[in-house]
């Protein structure tokens, strides 16, 4: 499993997107995670497939309140469960601020 997760920003809208390519031979589930500054967050869940072709997850978009820099993605990869308990968790990407930031 591989993954790499950023917030992303167009105009004023923020939203949270992992790229990820699924080695496993099995199908995960992702949870995505878009945190702001102001303790609000979006979360989407997906279904990464069994192919290894690179594939995306995205929250939806909300309106950009302050600094980009202060916005947060977080993805957590686990084994495919068709909606019954959470599984183990495989893998978590998250994006990193700058170095010297707070956030």
């Amino acid at each position: 499993m591989e993954a790499q997760t950023c917030v992303a920003v167009r105009g004023e809208d923020v939203w949270a997107r992992t790229y990820y390519r699924n080695t496993t031979g099995a199908p995960l589930d992702a949870a995505l995670s878009l945190l702001g500054p102001d303790g609000h967050s979006v979360r989407s869940r997906c279904v990464a497939g069994a192919g290894d072709d690179p594939s995306l997850c995205e929250t939806p978009r909300v309106r950009l309140k302050g600094e980009p820099l202060r916005y947060t993605a977080v993805a957590e990869f686990a084994p495919h469960t068709g909606g019954a308990e959470e599984g183990r968790l495989l893998l978590r990407a998250g994006s990193n601020s700058p170095a010297g930031k707070d956030r």
